[in-house]
């Protein structure tokens, strides 16, 4: 599926809100950026890291059936079966961890969220790297009561790292940063650094 974005990173578009995260459609089917992606939206910009990937009917009324047992591959099913893609979508839910304020970065929640409609945009590694520069962030991210929220901040830091002109000192910055963080809860603090490196 083709489509006309003004950027090539513009991926979704948020169909639900509320001020601490979002949900967005993407504009192609399955998609969806990589779990602990950030993510950017509306002017001024909010940022948000994604925490859940879903596709499934449009119509929540309507089951998705099984196509396939007469295809010899996924690819045929939906070659074959050119409506699946006009009947399913692929959404995101993303946490908020920060807004723009004029030229600065704030690490907390906005006044208010982003509006319905508000296009939705991958951050590109100097944004990334940028955003992460200061790990404020961490403490809503592990705060949040989101389903396997640790995973989300191990994927978030692995892909920091890599938008870090030097790895090894963003990797050790972020320890810090999440040893302040789960001082009281050693066990967990060591799970999400096993996740990181």
């Amino acid at each position: 599926m083709t489509t006309n974005n003004s950027e090539p990173n513009k991926i979704a578009e948020v169909v639900e809100t509320t001020s601490t995260g979002f949900t967005a459609q993407c504009y192609e089917l399955y998609g969806a950026p990589a779990l602990g992606s950030l993510v950017r939206v509306g002017e001024p910009a909010v940022y948000a890291v994604v925490h859940n990937v879903t596709t499934a009917a449009l119509d929540i009324g309507r089951r998705v059936m099984a196509r396939g047992a007469l295809e010899a591959s996924e690819e045929a099913v939906y070659h074959n079966n050119p409506q699946i893609a006009r009947l399913l979508a692929t959404h995101i839910d993303a946490l908020v961890v920060g807004h723009s304020v004029g030229d600065a970065t704030k690490y907390r929640l906005p006044s208010s969220p982003p509006h319905i409609h508000a296009f939705v945009y991958c951050c590109d590694e100097n944004e990334i790297a940028s955003f992460t520069d200061e790990l404020d962030y961490l403490h809503l991210l592990t705060s949040a009561s989101t389903p396997a929220i640790d995973e989300v901040i191990a994927a978030n830091l692995r892909l920091a790292t890599e938008s870090h002109s030097d790895p090894d000192v963003f990797r050790i910055h972020s320890g810090k940063a999440l040893a302040a963080e789960l001082a009281g809860d050693i066990a967990r603090l060591n799970s999400i650094l096993r996740g990181i490196s």
